[in-house]
């Protein structure tokens, strides 16, 4: 849809406006008419670029070619102002377009039709965007955030208190996130902007929450006793707890009158307060202030979102440096996988690139994910990808070396059992591509399961060796499930 938007002059009228001339490489040429034209050439001769109801169209073309990437990039909802003002702007065009005399030609009908349908499409498509069931989902999960943000932090810090900020706080906010990365976007590109803009606030609210986790009050570490400087430090610090709380309430948006703007010259203020103050004398003092500059630059560093997002790179996280390198390793861990299962295939077991794969784990711990959720969530899925490889690798070396003798434990033998059948399954859990909707992924999870009952079935007697082994195997189990979920869970980034 939006790259119609860019090419819309050729898609709307199919040929250039060129004033009745035509631009060759050896410069502007009068077209001249042919003295016999062909009857086909006839029929196509009539054209009026000059017409005006052409030059109408030409007109809302290019105001459509204006509107265009905005409507495309519009992340908003329908109550919002852009929104009305968009919605308002195309219906006014498409009005426009429908009062076009065309006087009966059909290329000027042909014309006027190709506009109205133009129009048509990027108001569906704003419309379609702002009351999509995934940006419904993430405003709700952004009300959530602020609802809890408001109740435990904003507004006890406004009555004059202080804000409980404790473990429960924490893993609310965290799951708020994992519920917002899970949110799909089909690739829209308003849908992964809006997406983004949640995530990067509450994540910041996160990052600004959890640096007071263990400290509920502004501790004062010096005496004002100490130095007379420490005195004006303590006030800074009260200012800065006063700071954090206006803060945490602008990213979510529960303040009416502050702006990021209006903050930041606080916080700056206060830096400069704090550079005038002479404490050359005491380096403890000058400690201090230095903890309390660090402080304020982390509270600044969260001011600069108000334009966050308008950066193809960083909601469209395909354009993502780290999600490249995270995507290469998953390419290359794709061939490793098809590798190892062709070879067992053939029952050939001397394919072993476990240490490639290693080195594989160790270049995923080094992808910076920038603490952005949707990276770390593609970094681990990676790292799944990776360890199911290396387990399956493992458990058909162990098969290949076991050697059961003649005392072996009933009950130890059939947890072996077990396992070789689990190692199977595997196999074709590796190699499955397809969703949770076809029969062959049906059929792996009811053969999984049956496994995990045939587990459950097993009698240690007493045996410590095969209840180790049963325990294993019933977490080796869980996780090939694990990854057939994951493989068919349709997630994106």
């Amino acid at each position: 849809m939006c790259a119609n938007v860019f090419g819309v002059l050729k898609s709307l009228f199919g040929k250039p406006f060129d004033g009745g001339k035509r631009m060759d490489h050896g410069g502007p040429q009068q077209q001249q008419p042919h003295p016999h034209p062909h009857p086909m050439e006839a029929q196509q001769q009539p054209y009026h670029p000059q017409h005006p109801a052409m030059m109408r169209l030409y007109e809302v073309q290019k105001e459509v070619a204006s509107l265009g990437p905005q409507v495309c990039t519009f992340s908003g909802l329908q109550h919002d102002r852009d929104y009305k003002r968009l919605e308002r702007e195309l219906t006014r065009l498409q009005l426009e377009v429908d009062q076009v005399d065309t006087e009966g030609k059909p290329e000027l009908q042909g014309a006027r039709k190709r506009a109205a349908q133009e129009v048509e499409g990027l108001l569906r498509y704003l419309e379609e965007n702002a009351s999509h069931p995934s940006r419904v989902a993430i405003e709700e999960l952004s009300n959530e955030a602020r609802r809890l943000v408001d109740e435990k932090v904003v507004a006890p810090q406004r009555a004059g208190g202080v804000a409980e900020i404790n473990d429960e706080l924490v893993d609310a906010l965290q799951e708020l996130v994992l519920k917002l990365t899970q949110v799909k976007t089909e690739g829209r590109v308003p849908l992964r902007k809006a997406r983004y803009r949640a995530l990067t606030r509450l994540c910041a609210v996160q990052d600004v929450i959890e640096g007071r986790t263990q400290q509920q009050t502004l501790s004062l570490p010096l005496s004002g006793d100490t130095h007379e400087a420490v005195h004006r430090i303590n006030q800074v610090m009260v200012k800065v707890s006063v700071a954090r709380s206006q803060l945490v309430a602008l990213l979510m948006g529960l303040s009416g009158r502050d702006s990021c703007a209006h903050l930041s010259r606080i916080l700056t203020e206060m830096q400069v307060e704090l550079d005038a103050l002479d404490v050359s004398g005491n380096a403890a003092v000058r400690n201090y202030r230095k903890q309390v500059v660090e402080e304020i630059n982390g509270l600044l560093k969260h001011l600069d979102l108000e334009g966050e997002g308008d950066d193809t790179r960083r909601y469209d996280l395909a354009q993502n440096n780290s999600i490249r390198e995270i995507e290469a390793v998953r390419a290359h861990v794709s061939h490793l996988r098809e590798g190892v299962l062709r070879h067992c295939l053939m029952g050939d077991l001397t394919f072993r690139p476990k240490a490639e794969l290693q080195s594989l784990l160790m270049h995923l711990d080094q992808v910076d994910t920038a603490k952005n959720p949707c990276i770390r969530e593609a970094r681990r899925r990676a790292v799944v990808e990776v360890q199911a490889v290396i387990t399956f690798l493992d458990l058909r070396e162990a098969l290949a070396r076991r050697y059961p003798g003649p005392t072996e434990h009933p009950s130890h033998r059939a947890v072996w059992m077990v396992l070789g059948s689990l190692s199977d399954l595997q196999a074709q859990v590796l190699g499955f591509d397809g969703k949770r909707a076809d029969k062959s992924y049906m059929m792996l999870e009811e053969l999984l399961t049956k496994q995990l009952l045939m587990l459950d079935a097993v009698d240690p007697q007493g045996d410590e060796t095969t209840k180790m082994a049963r325990k294993q195997a019933v977490k080796f189990a869980q996780n090939i499930l694990s990854y057939l979920d994951m493989k068919t869970d349709e997630w994106e980034y």
